[in-house]
């Protein structure tokens, strides 16, 4: 772990990659001071955890650079990974005692983080972040229905087109030929178990795209979209 000092939060606040899409895009160069008091940088390896499940609500933050996942946990030990988290996502339960996934990075990761209490004080006293925060609570409830219609309706195909495309939209690096390559943080098994299938049906979905001539797997991890139209067409 490694924490920005002091002196200079409020300069890698200004610069900041993400700075007009995170939950403090809306408040004044004042507010922005104040905030930096009480929040610190941070970076998380691959594998670390940052929150656990159950456990006490210590922390929130914005994510700076990498990606998270959230996961639950079956009575009998099973893992289920609720969603990912991208640069700008907001993470943790502001005005709640407990956290209810726990988030651990999947990519080297950099975070700005707040202690939960000091940031409910600051959001109760600007208005404007208390609306931004109410603003993404209402889109992560929006993302958590289309999330349970994707997973109770759509076809094993449009599962994996919906997720390459969601994929290409948020890690993609678009190429000179009009493809976009994107560099997966999970494995199939992840794959699988987010969207609800077997890790034999993602290969054999992937594998059935690849000879449609809509993506080459450039290896396990690596996918270029050829042709991003086709999956939009599959995912509906």
């Amino acid at each position: 772990m490694e924490e920005a000092p002091a002196s200079s939060r409020h300069d890698l606040c200004q610069a900041c990659a993400i700075r007009n899409q995170a939950i403090c895009s809306d408040l004044d160069p004042r507010e922005i001071g104040i905030l930096n008091g009480i929040g610190r940088r941070r970076r998380l390896a691959a594998g670390e955890q940052l929150m656990w499940e159950g456990h006490e609500a210590v922390l929130v933050a914005n994510v700076i650079e990498g990606i998270l996942k959230l996961s639950s946990h079956s009575a009998d030990g099973k893992e289920q990974i609720l969603g990912l988290v991208y640069p700008s996502d907001f993470l943790g339960r502001p005005f709640g005692e407990t956290s209810p996934y726990g988030v651990e990075a999947l990519t080297d990761s950099h975070i700005c983080v707040f202690e939960r209490r000091d940031f409910e004080r600051f959001a109760r006293e600007h208005p404007r972040l208390e609306h931004k925060l109410l603003e993404r609570t209402l889109g992560e409830l929006d993302r958590t229905r289309r999330w349970m219609l994707l997973l109770g309706r759509m076809t094993a195909e449009q599962k994996l087109a919906s997720f390459l495309i969601e994929m290409a939209d948020r890690l993609g690096t678009s190429e000179a030929d009009g493809s976009t390559t994107v560099l997966l943080p999970l494995s199939r098994q992840q794959i699988a178990d987010i969207l609800g299938l077997t890790v034999e049906t993602v290969s054999r979905q992937l594998t059935q795209l690849r000879a449609k001539g809509i993506i080459t797997l450039s290896s396990r991890r690596e996918i270029r979209i050829d042709v991003i139209e086709e999956l939009q067409t599959i995912a509906g």
